[in-house]
């Protein structure tokens, strides 16, 4: 983790200040998960407004979502709830995450993870288009079979159809933030990551 969640208001004030100086722009933080206590919720929301994150990726417990709305609002940040696939108890698709969502602020929405979407069995292009109007983060990536057992591979190289993601973004009007989340060769993730840009660039050259 690059700022610990448990860092102190001036720690988080200070890296603001480096990312800002460096030139960048920091898009979002997460994935954060938060428990349903009124204290963690706060917690989360200080850190986020310290650190200057517009939204937060987060994953948390259902229960929690009452608070997790009222602090949206009282921090006028934006929630990406995060899916987690196979496996995810709470949050397995987007889709769920819409229903839970959809008739909230309008700050509540979600974080779509295309490669767990894919990994569900669900097709991602139908997924982003239902989804739109509560989609503000996206995690790009690629998996090498659309079951369970699919592994991360370099994007561009796997199962995933990206050129028809990417049109799906731009149809849609998406103008958040599309996240490479590389999760393969964690000892030597360099080439992958490197490789991973290429191709999106390529392919967003063609559209």
């Amino acid at each position: 983790m690059h700022l610990p969640m448990k860092s102190t208001p001036a720690e988080r004030r200070e890296a603001r200040k480096k990312v800002e100086a460096a030139g960048l722009v920091l898009m979002g933080g997460g994935v954060i998960y938060i428990k349903n206590n009124e204290d963690e919720i706060r917690d989360v929301f200080e850190y986020a407004k310290d650190a200057g994150m517009p939204t937060i990726i987060s994953s948390p417990d259902p229960q929690a979502l009452d608070g997790v709305e009222k602090s949206a609002k009282q921090y006028d940040l934006r929630i990406a709830i995060h899916n987690h696939g196979p496996g995810d108890k709470r949050y397995p698709s987007p889709l769920d995450v819409l229903r839970l969502v959809k008739d909230r602020d309008a700050r509540m929405g979600l974080c779509i993870d295309v490669g767990h979407t894919v990994r569900l069995g669900e097709e991602p292009v139908s997924v982003i288009e239902k989804c739109a109007s509560r989609l503000y983060d996206f995690h790009m990536k690629d998996v090498t079979v659309a079951t369970a057992n699919g592994k991360a591979i370099e994007v561009g190289k796997g199962v995933i159809d990206i050129p028809a993601v990417l049109k799906a973004l731009i149809r849609v009007k998406y103008s958040h933030h599309v996240a490479l989340e590389y999760e393969a060769n964690a000892d030597d993730p360099m080439p992958g990551v490197k490789g991973s840009i290429a191709y999106i660039r390529r392919v967003l050259a063609g559209i």
